[in-house]
């Protein structure tokens, strides 16, 4: 496997640096520092291939391309290839909604219901208007289907609309219905004419699937789609996706980008007023997903950079992972996208490339590049280090050597590659199905978690008994799903709780019904059913179905 990872290395490096800036429309000078930040920020990141758009507001476009459409065949990525913007769909909903609503068909503080009465939601928290699907802010759960398949399950309101931001894409399918009934025809036909069509994105659709197949970049997942991959693990090539849902359907060229975004920086021109750009760019409420100081607006995020007022937000498809940065103050923006899902988003490249932009249109030096972290290298390992133990006296020794943090298992010394703060990945097969959790107590780690296994260390000083719920044992399996996005849920119980993935507490809210997460007002909810023979042999998700499966 080690010998793969080092050929893969390669094989990306001289992908990012042979491939690069290829350019469509009447385009800027290439920029030597962003290329350069690129091809190291691909090969540090595992990506295939990338897409790249940069717009000024009163300047010429830049598209450019990098790396493998296809990794097998070594085809490398064209500005002609189609690559899916994810979430980033969701501001395209918004302004076809702002240009329904200029019309004065379309009123934003109108019940939804009144619109859609059909609609499988019960709302006892409060009434749900446009304006709440528009924020994220309705309290429904973060469903990505929209009918389930129980004809009678209906998806309950957690919270009152306004009090809290809880991403929803459910509430964007929704608005895709809305705009269809309002319209009278599919979303997708919708915002082609009301906003693809008058700024020119002709190459674009909003429907992935039938014609926009052959000329959709090849994408990529992890090769072991049921566990965590490591930073440079392998990857394997995904099927089609036929996919029509607003949340996030809209598949683009670079170029075509380039047209939005400077339609973006020109105030929504030839798209919606004035009056209902501001309501499009409005910070309502906070939005730390997004960002630490993002707040939303209608179908984007509303932020700061460098002082600067910016438009921010990134897309997460099965097999695609993008992010655009807009500059209003300045008049840059930039948007890139990435054909593989690894749970990232180039963030970096677009934020890197919008701070680029404004030192050359203010004629200073440039930024240094952001910062590529390796995953192998841990600040304060030593702080890990140690001997861990299970309540039941098995043993797990973490060692630390220099920067480079290992655990010992049985013989072997397998690496650590850091995830999060607290949060590892040991580099096996096996050991991949969970992270590694590091808890602390004062600053000092005191335990750590591996799905079901919980260890502690000498320094821990707290309970070591946590009984559970005798039925829970029933629940406790790897359930998968034939959703791209869902595949694999491990349920473990751990600490007298139920985990998702070992990481996503489960807070019972009935007997077979929890909770997810650890937000207290989460509208979603985990169910489990069909209890036979001792195991529950169907997980529900937010209304999604996903199978017990009798491996580990």
């Amino acid at each position: 496997m080690s010998g793969l990872h080092l050929e893969r290395r390669a094989f990306l490096t001289l992908g990012a640096a042979t491939f690069i800036a290829r350019q469509s429309l009447s385009a800027a000078p290439p920029d030597d520092a962003l290329d350069q930040f690129i091809a190291r920020y691909m090969q540090a990141m595992n990506s295939p291939g990338m897409t790249l758009a940069l717009a000024r507001r009163d300047g010429a476009p830049r598209v450019a391309t990098f790396g493998y459409s296809n990794l097998e065949s070594r085809e490398a990525v064209t500005p002609d290839h189609l690559f899916q913007v994810g979430s980033i769909s969701k501001s395209f909903v918004a302004l076809t909604c702002l240009q329904l609503h200029d019309e004065g068909k379309l009123d934003l503080d109108r019940p939804i219901l009144d619109y859609l009465p059909w609609l499988p939601i019960v709302a006892k928290q409060g009434t749900i208007t446009v304006h709440h699907l528009l924020t994220h802010t309705s309290g429904l759960p973060n469903a990505l289907g929209f009918l389930m398949s129980d004809p009678g399950a209906r998806y309950v309101q957690a919270y009152r609309p306004g009090e809290h931001f809880h991403y929803c894409n459910l509430g964007y399918c929704i608005l895709g219905h809305l705009i269809a009934s309002i319209d009278q025809r599919p979303w997708s036909e919708s915002v082609r004419k009301r906003v693809l069509e008058p700024i020119g994105m002709k190459a674009s659709s909003a429907v992935i699937g039938g014609d926009t197949q052959p000329r959709m970049a090849r994408s990529y997942l992890p090769k072991f789609d049921d566990r965590l991959n490591p930073r440079l693990g392998d990857l394997a090539p995904i099927g089609y996706l036929i996919f029509d849902n607003a949340a996030g359907s809209v598949t683009a060229t670079p170029g075509d980008m380039t047209l939005y975004m400077r339609m973006l920086m020109n105030g929504g021109a030839g798209v919606i007023s004035k009056e209902s750009f501001a309501k499009f760019t409005k910070p309502y409420i906070e939005a730390d997903e997004l960002g630490p100081t993002s707040k939303y607006g209608y179908g984007i995020g509303v932020d700061h950079l460098d002082g600067h007022l910016i438009l921010r937000h990134t897309g997460g498809m099965a097999s695609f992972m993008s992010s655009i940065t807009v500059d209003l103050d300045s008049g840059v923006a930039a948007f890139a996208s990435i054909n593989a899902q690894q749970g990232y988003r180039p963030v970096p490249a677009t934020e890197f490339a919008v701070r680029l932009m404004n030192a050359e249109k203010q004629s200073k030096p440039g930024p240094a590049p952001p910062e590529l972290n390796d995953p192998r290298q841990v600040k304060s390992a030593s702080d890990f280090a140690g001997l861990f133990q299970t309540p039941a006296g098995r043993k797990l020794q973490v060692v630390a050597e220099g920067s480079a943090l290992s655990i010992l298992d049985a013989d072997r010394k397998i690496p650590l590659e850091q995830l999060g703060a607290n949060s590892f990945l040991a580099d096996e097969y096996s050991w991949r199905r969970f992270p590694l959790l590091f808890g602390r107590s004062n600053g000092k780690v005191v335990e750590l978690s591996h799905g079901p296994d919980w260890y502690v260390n000498e320094k821990y000083t707290g309970p070591k008994d946590f009984p559970a719920p005798k039925h829970y044992e029933a629940f406790v399996g790897h359930y998968r799903s034939d959703s791209p996005w869902f595949r694999s849920t491990r349920i473990v119980l751990r600490k007298g709780k139920l985990w998702a993935g070992g990481t996503a507490p489960l807070e019972p809210i009935g007997e077979a019904t929890f909770r997810l997460g650890s937000e207290s007002f989460s509208p979603d909810v985990v169910e489990f059913l069909y209890v036979a023979s001792g195991k529950a042999l169907l997980l529900k998700t937010n209304g999604s179905d996903h199978w017990r499966v009798e491996t580990p």
